[in-house]
């Protein structure tokens, strides 16, 4: 198969959807790789490491989706590529289709083989090329929520650790999957007093088995919700319904709850944002402002480490793309469900329900395309 990794376009995304050491496992099972020039460099990886592990370099974007059968990419494509997909062509990037309907509707009208990282989903409800970002993502949160939380920022001047005579921050944890878990052990060794909230009770009872002192587990609803953002320094929004728009969890209404300089990092912006006045927002302008609130919903938090990003995605997404490049996609998605749950668009036609449940959109079964 022809394999083609373009260089990332999206503001500030600075990963690259292929390692070279993923080029080579590639090449030397036959397939042939090309990667757009300098699409490594932001990542640390220059041309000449792809080069030198059987890789070729195209200069420009158009030859490197003009050439390849699959595309390989980390953000959806942005509008200007739309154009670049084509019939039957797969690409094999993160979508979140349900929080685009320009996106979804582009796809669809490219007949290309929309293969979700965020869907693909194993046996036991675990998202795998999901997990290695969240796990960035989780953590990030804590590391840019605590820089906004600085007066100059507009936050409200405090230290997440605090210091000896002064009681640390208080960081309030909205989500106990893959991202709020690491944002809650991040906060906790930081020594921050955190409070994590999930809907599961078997989550909940597992965190609080594992976690430090320091956190605290309760159950997630509107009332506990209500009454924590108004002493809590720091809120992570951190839910996901998968392949699905995130619930709104807090509401405009409850932003007159919270103390003015409080931080609210929305990881969940993605899949539409878990706080009603999430918007997305850029590394170049991270933040807003709405009632004395700083918000953080950054899109594509791992693009600021991107060194790290690319080598867990990679190491995440490459045995997928070994099955896909080997098999062909159509088999690939028949021998592995985990595969076929990846299936959001299919030349035309939407095969998941979270993404036709979004916009109203005729569903087909992925049987029908397979």
């Amino acid at each position: 198969m022809i394999v083609g990794v373009p260089k990332e376009i999206k503001s500030n995304e600075n990963r690259v959807a292929l390692t070279p050491a993923g080029a080579l496992e590639l090449t030397r099972r036959g397939h042939a790789v090309y990667v757009q020039s300098t699409a490594g460099d932001t990542s640390g990886f220059p041309d000449a490491e792809y080069v030198n592990n059987g890789a070729k370099i195209l200069n420009t974007a158009e030859e490197v989706w003009a050439i390849a059968e699959m595309i390989m990419k980390v953000k959806e494509p942005i509008e200007q590529e739309y154009k670049l997909c084509r019939k039957d062509q797969l690409v094999f990037t993160y979508f979140h289709f349900a929080s685009g309907e320009k996106l979804t509707h582009a796809m669809i009208e490219s007949g290309a083989v929309c293969l979700a990282y965020e869907t693909v989903e194993t046996k036991d409800r675990q998202l795998p090329l999901l997990i290695p970002m969240s796990e960035v993502a989780g953590r990030m949160a804590i590391q840019e929520g605590a820089k906004y939380l600085e007066k100059p920022a507009m936050g409200r001047g405090v230290l997440l650790g605090g210091v000896p005579g002064v009681e640390p921050g208080k960081v309030l944890v909205i989500g106990g999957g893959v991202v709020g878990t690491q944002a809650a052990k991040m906060a906790a060794g930081l020594g921050a007093q955190v409070t994590l909230l999930d809907v599961s009770l078997p989550r909940l009872r597992y965190l609080s088995d594992i976690m430090p002192a320091n956190v605290i587990t309760m159950y997630s609803n509107e009332y506990n919700i209500r009454r924590l953002i108004a002493t809590h320094d720091l809120i992570v929004g951190a839910v996901l319904i998968p392949g699905a728009k995130a619930p709104n969890l807090i509401t405009r209404d409850m932003l007159k709850l919270m103390r003015p300089g409080t931080v609210i990092v929305d990881v969940a912006v993605d899949q539409g944002g878990c706080i009603e006045t999430t918007r997305p927002t850029t590394h170049d302008d991270p933040i807003f402002i709405i009632d004395d609130v700083v918000h953080y919903c950054v899109a594509n938090m791992p693009g600021a480490v991107p060194y790290t990003s690319t080598i867990a995605l990679t190491n995440a997404t490459l045995p997928y793309a070994l099955q896909l490049a080997n098999k062909g996609w159509k088999q690939a998605c028949k021998d592995s469900n985990e595969l076929k749950l990846g299936l959001n668009v299919v030349n035309g036609k939407v095969v998941y329900q979270g993404v036709a449940d979004a916009f109203g959109l005729p569903m087909n079964n992925v049987e029908s395309v397979l």
